[in-house]
């Protein structure tokens, strides 16, 4: 850790020598931005997360609180993460549906949020203009189309869902209670799951 230094700007903040955070980033307490990284202008970076090696994040990007960003990942304007989501290594979010190189599409950016305690897996792939439910797992690889619902377990190419996860991240078989916690669940209308306790 001796090439992480705290910068002035963001007291209480560990930034690798190698990585760069613009002017008018908003960076929490306790955050650790790692190797070669890129923090753009009007982002907004939560208390205790961790940034992993070659992440760019931003302009305009808002992290939550207590997130983990692994390596190689790219967070785009539009993209919008609440607190304790994992991005896994590698994995992909677009901002733009029907990108050209030589037209411009920045007033066409569309928003991803993505719910609280969220686990995207590596390698997986939000198509951007979906939300992702709190506590919902996408699969290693696979490629959210479409919107996801709370606690959904979602795998596939194109993603779908293959049953719940509890927030402990156990996945939940029949009787919808979490072996790790005791947690119950409840399947409501509309392929919908709540948390009963």
């Amino acid at each position: 850790m001796a090439e992480m230094r705290e910068d002035p700007r963001f007291p209480g903040v560990l930034i690798h020598v190698s990585s760069y955070v613009d002017d008018g980033a908003v960076i929490g307490r306790g955050t650790k931005i790692w190797h070669f990284c890129h923090i753009l202008a009007g982002t907004v970076i939560g208390e205790n997360c961790s940034i992993g090696q070659n992440a760019m994040i931003g302009p305009k990007v808002r992290v939550g609180n207590g997130c983990k960003i692994q390596n190689n990942v790219s967070l785009y304007e539009g993209v919008e993460l609440a607190d304790d989501v994992f991005c896994g290594p590698s994995c992909v979010f677009t901002n733009v549906i029907n990108p050209r190189a030589n037209v411009s599409r920045k007033a066409e950016f569309k928003s991803t949020p993505v719910g609280q305690g969220a686990t995207i897996g590596a390698n997986a792939t939000i198509v951007c203009g979906h939300s992702l439910g709190a506590y919902c797992l996408i699969g290693a690889g696979a490629v959210v189309t479409k919107d996801v619902p709370d606690y959904a377990l979602m795998v596939g190419t194109p993603a779908r869902r293959m049953g719940w996860m509890s927030r402990a991240g156990e996945r939940l078989d029949a009787s919808l209670i979490c072996k790790a916690t005791g947690e119950k669940y409840a399947e409501s209308t509309g392929s919908r799951l709540v948390l009963m306790n």
